[in-house]
């Protein structure tokens, strides 16, 4: 991009952070002192180039040459009507965010155990921004890339829970985020705070789904903060519209035995980028990172874990699965970083991934970075298509090949789905994938034979 282009794209994004400034009016001191900060970090960096390491395999310039406005208001252009294929059965509660605003209309507050908060962040700002300052903001480390600086710097609203020390909830937390582009291309930066203090079980599930067609972009962030022997599950699904763009940013805090999973699940979108950041920062914590991305068409789909180990005795396990059809492109990049002090450290890294095209490609790099000398560390990753002796034997059982091809691709999909605990949460994302599978028919080679993929070991 030439300086030209490039000041004019910094010049529209300084527009809209004015047009921020003007509505925030009377927010707190230290709120807009970590927004201009962040700005100006942005306005440095710019956006990541495929020069940066962490994004070697992932263009954004269909993104940095877009000129994005502020999402409109959309909240009354929705109905409940229009929601209702996107409620999980059993939640405890449903928020909803239209275009990263909170809609109160829309929502289903449900009932929650005593002193359980969800509901706005921007409400919780307003009234309680003491309580807010030592947390919002102070995880993501906005210095990292220009989307986790662009996303600060335009912190408005999103989602906040809160579970006072002890509390338990049996059902998930439902947050519903719809984005809808009428009016031209538009962008968001809906933030997720979970603040769980000691001895708290939740489950929160994000969900990313749009209404219409068109060019919007979701700039997420989720600081989730799990306090000693905390166990929370959370969930991000995306299943936006194939124009949309989403990079998301999951950052965990966890304390002294804290145990905290994190399940992703990406279906929709042209470009998606899942940043997953786990800091097991007490003594005795355990997290794991579980995933499944389905691509078609020309699909981006970007996966970059990066999973520190800051204390000695903690473990992690990340299991990655990717179904990649068509011109789609896949990417995997598990980072693992054992700090010095972090002695006994048990982690293990495992991405597998499906290719049922000669067009689809994957990109995957495991990696391990072991500063201490007391650890256990493995890594590795498998690029296959669809077993030929599995569809011969459902097939000869009289499945039709479309059919036999669709319960195989189901199987391996369900690899991650089943380590989610949560059943509500299983059983909806299971009826959701079915909807979203390829059919992964074979592509004939040169000759008109079936081109042979077989599996392959990677690092």
């Amino acid at each position: 991009m030439t300086a030209t282009r490039t000041a004019e794209r910094l010049g529209n994004y300084l527009e809209m952070f004015s047009e921020l400034e003007k509505r925030a009016g009377g927010q707190p001191a230290w709120l807009c002192a970590l927004r201009e900060d962040a700005f100006t970090r942005f306005c440095q960096t710019g956006f990541p180039t495929t020069k940066d390491e962490d994004w070697r395999f992932t263009n954004v310039s269909a993104i940095s040459q877009t000129s994005f406005t502020l999402s409109p208001y959309a909240e009354e252009q929705i109905s409940t009507a229009d929601l209702q294929r996107f409620q999980i059965p059993g939640a405890a509660c449903r928020l909803v965010f239209v275009n990263g605003r909170f809609a109160p209309q829309l929502s289903s507050p449900g009932s929650l155990p005593h002193g359980v908060k969800a509901g706005s962040l921007a409400a919780e700002i307003a009234e309680n921004p003491g309580a807010l300052e030592p947390h919002l903001g102070r995880y993501i480390e906005s210095w990292r890339d220009g989307f986790s600086a662009l996303h600060t710097a335009f912190i408005e609203d999103g989602a906040y829970v809160y579970l006072p020390r002890r509390a338990v909830l049996e059902a998930p937390i439902h947050l519903l985020f719809v984005s809808s582009a009428a009016g031209g291309p538009a962008i968001a930066h809906p933030h997720t705070l979970i603040l769980a203090e000691a001895e708290t079980q939740a489950s929160i599930v994000e969900d990313y789904v749009s209404l219409g067609s068109g060019a919007f972009f979701s700039n997420v962030v989720t600081e989730l903060v799990a306090g000693e022997n905390a166990v929370i599950s959370h969930y991000l699904i995306e299943r936006e519209d194939l124009q949309a763009f989403n990079i998301s940013t999951l950052r965990m805090q966890q304390a002294r035995s804290a145990n905290v999973s994190s399940h992703s699940v990406l279906l929709g979108g042209a470009l998606v980028r899942n940043n997953v950041h786990p800091v097991l920062a007490g003594e005795g914590g355990e997290c794991l990172i579980n995933g499944l991305f389905v691509g078609n068409g020309r699909q981006h789909m970007d996966n970059y874990m990066l999973v520190e180990h800051a204390s000695p005795h903690c473990s992690s396990r990340q299991f990655y699965n990717g179904i990649l059809d068509g011109n789609s492109h896949g990417v995997f990049h598990g980072r693992i970083i054992v700090h010095k002090d972090a002695q006994k450290t048990d982690a293990k890294q495992t991405n597998r991934n499906l290719l049922l095209s000669d067009n689809a490609q994957i990109d995957t790099k495991p990696q391990l970075e072991i500063y201490a000398d007391d650890v256990k560390c493995t890594h590795g990753a498998t690029i296959g298509q669809i077993e030929e002796n599995a569809l011969f034997y459902l097939r000869s059982r009289g499945i039709d090949e479309t059919s036999a091809r669709r319960l195989l691709l189901f199987a391996f999909a369900n690899e991650s789905i089943g380590r989610m605990k949560s059943d509500s949460v299983r059983e909806y994302l299971e009826n959701v994938i079915r909807q979203w599978l390829p059919t992964g028919m074979s592509k004939p080679g040169p000759g008109g034979e079936p081109v042979e993929r077989h599996w392959e070991e990677v690092g």
